[in-house]
């Protein structure tokens, strides 16, 4: 089986959500290992992910490239997600910021800008909390 340290080792893991219709929707993410031992990753709230996971938290993580190729010889981990808001997002956005330093700077600069050209479409930053099952 693989361990919450062995994917938090990974630079990208694919997350697999479901939708109402039973397809599944197969993403790649950023991942981190949080304090509590669980696992986590950042998105946006109304991302479809957020959407998909709280109709149906029960997810698959497999290792993968940054476009969601799964890594060979490689196998899904069941887990179960829950949408972390506010300050309850904190220690998921630290851990992340701790492990990729530099992209998240870049990445965080790059909403801001959006931001000021488009409207938001989301409401705000979110994180995912995954526990193994």
């Amino acid at each position: 089986m693989t361990s919450p340290t062995d994917l938090a080792a990974e630079k990208y893991v694919v997350l697999t959500t479901t939708k109402k219709n039973g397809q599944t929707v197969p993403t790649p993410v950023w991942i981190a290992r949080l304090p509590d031992g669980s696992l986590g990753f950042t998105t946006d709230l109304g991302s479809g992910k957020v959407k998909r996971i709280r109709n149906f938290p029960d997810v698959t993580l497999q290792p993968s490239n940054s476009r969601g190729v799964i890594t060979p010889g490689s196998a899904p981990v069941a887990a179960r997600a829950s949408v972390l808001t506010d300050d309850a997002a904190t220690p998921v956005e630290q851990a992340i910021k701790a492990k990729y330093g530099f992209m998240v700077t870049l990445i965080e600069v790059a909403y801001k800008l959006r931001s000021l050209v488009k409207r938001s479409s989301g409401g705000g930053r979110a994180a995912i909390r995954l526990e193994l099952v």
